[in-house]
């Protein structure tokens, strides 16, 4: 079995405030990556971390998003799949990137979300529609539910994944680029 990883994030901002309250929970962003120190990570989403009402398809780049948001807190989550579906995956990841400017964050489809009324825009999807939608055409259908209804929430909450870490981006940083440490892989770590 392979492991593809899902990061939930958690950013200070008002527009992130006024998610964590709709959804009630820390974690207002999704984001998936090929690798568990997500070097390999791509969400829907701000296109550059400083400036929130400029989003589309993005490879996230974890130094830049805590120079933005240096108290940044991740939930970062394994999920099994196959060889083949974890390659299907990346290839997808890899088109989508390529054409990163044909898609774009879905702001009509949020009024629709709230009333919990599903609603595709094509190419127009939030972090957690993207990612509900790339799982499901890969054979990994997480959800009992249209795509564009996944909220950070479903993600928060799904059986099928184990936690590998949840603390401070400062901390995952400097345990996966700064330092000798390298988490095998039945461990999980925690910072309190």
């Amino acid at each position: 079995m392979e492991k593809i990883y899902l990061a939930l994030v958690d950013t200070p901002g008002l527009f992130a405030s006024i998610i964590r309250k709709t959804i009630k929970i820390p974690y207002i962003h999704v984001a998936i990556g090929l690798d568990r120190n997500l070097d390999q990570a791509y969400s829907v989403g701000r296109r550059n971390p400083f400036i929130p009402l400029i989003a589309g398809f993005e490879r996230e780049h974890l130094s830049a998003i805590h120079r933005a948001f240096p108290t940044a807190r991740y939930k970062i989550l394994s999920l099994e799949c196959t060889f083949e579906q974890k390659a299907a995956i990346s290839a997808r990841l890899k088109e989508c990137y390529r054409s990163r400017f044909r898609y774009h964050y879905c702001v009509l489809g949020l009024p629709f979300l709230l009333m919990q009324v599903p609603f595709y825009q094509k190419r127009h999807f939030t972090c957690s529609s993207f990612v509900a939608k790339l799982l499901e055409e890969h054979g990994l259908p997480l959800f009992d539910k249209h795509f564009s209804l996944v909220t950070p929430r479903d993600f928060y909450e799904l059986p099928q994944t184990k936690i590998i870490y949840e603390g401070s981006l400062a901390t995952f940083l400097h345990l996966s680029y700064h330092s000798t440490y390298k988490p095998t892989e039945w461990e999980t770590l925690y910072e309190s």
